[in-house]
């Protein structure tokens, strides 16, 4: 059964951290390109970041510099370090899988699977 489960979410002050995780089950990592979409509230899924096989990563603008990627292929999870949180990088975050990618996409319509995602919260 293919499995993409997102964990990590929760409620965090402004300045603060999190680190998110997709845990993938059904597929092998090193054959999934992965991505971190974030869906503020009223709004439709923004990429985030994303991790090739090959070991590429590519961030938003608005996560750079603050947010780090990396893949751990041995357990099959992609962790997301999210650091000096703002209230707008609050919401919804979810981890997309495309089989067999080769490149860090940007494009949500490329990817195969989704997790349910996991919720951010950024409040005083």
């Amino acid at each position: 059964q293919v499995q993409f489960v997102e964990s990590g979410g929760g409620l965090v002050q402004p300045g603060g951290s999190l680190k998110l995780s997709c845990t993938t089950s059904g597929f092998s990592l090193d054959s999934l390109a992965i991505g971190w979409f974030h869906q503020a509230p009223g709004k439709g899924r923004e990429w985030v970041s994303c991790t090739a096989p090959n070991g590429d990563k590519s961030y938003g603008n608005a996560v750079q510099g603050r947010f780090t990627i990396s893949r751990d292929n041995d357990n099959n999870t992609i962790y997301l370090q999210m650091n000096n949180l703002k209230p707008e990088d609050a919401g919804v975050y979810y981890c997309g899988a495309e089989v067999d990618g080769k490149l860090c996409r940007e494009i949500e319509a490329r990817y195969d699977y989704w997790g349910k995602g996991t919720r951010v919260t950024v409040a005083s």
